[in-house]
């Protein structure tokens, strides 16, 4: 079981262990805002709820540069896993403007391609083989690639997620 943290400002953190949740709630760290039905924890001082979401009682400052990494697997998940030349299914990436000609590892350059097109562009760029993008590649935006762990989000997560949109 996961649980969403947020800051003492209702901005979402990450998302932490079951056993993380309760021991932050048990030092008073933090409250409980959303709870899972069903059998209470109990510890040494008394009973406490499961928790679904918990709220930091202190406001914890988070660095304004909270850069998504570069990875072939996010780019994949970024496009949906489609080709950004012929709209099939993607199993590999591609640089829109090659390495060789100086092309970066970059949100920007990087798009999902399936592997014939990929083999067909080779070391050329889309202009020269007369493609076009279906989209312009950007860095990924929004909670899902900012908060830690919100890939396979819970239900009722959504409302709070959903405020820091």
């Amino acid at each position: 079981m996961r649980t969403l943290v947020l800051n003492a400002g209702y901005e979402p953190l990450a998302v932490v262990s079951f056993k993380r949740a309760v021991v932050l709630v048990m030092n008073a760290k933090a409250t409980i805002i959303e709870r899972v039905e069903g059998d209470p924890v109990w510890g040494a001082q008394g009973a406490v709820d499961r928790p679904a979401v918990i709220l930091l009682t202190r406001y914890v400052r988070v660095p304004q540069s909270r850069r998504v990494p570069v990875t072939r697997r996010g780019v994949l998940r970024r496009d949906g896993n489609r080709c950004a030349y012929c709209g099939k299914g993607a199993t590999t990436i591609d640089h829109v403007l090659p390495r060789s000609r100086g092309g970066a590892d970059s949100w920007e350059n990087l798009v999902a391609c399936c592997l014939k097109c990929n083999n067909l562009k080779g070391d050329r760029t889309p202009a020269e083989m007369r493609w076009d993008l279906r989209y312009a590649p950007r860095p990924p935006h929004g909670t899902q690639w900012t908060v830690r762990g919100t890939e396979r989000a819970d239900p009722r997560w959504e409302p709070y997620l959903e405020l820091a949109a």
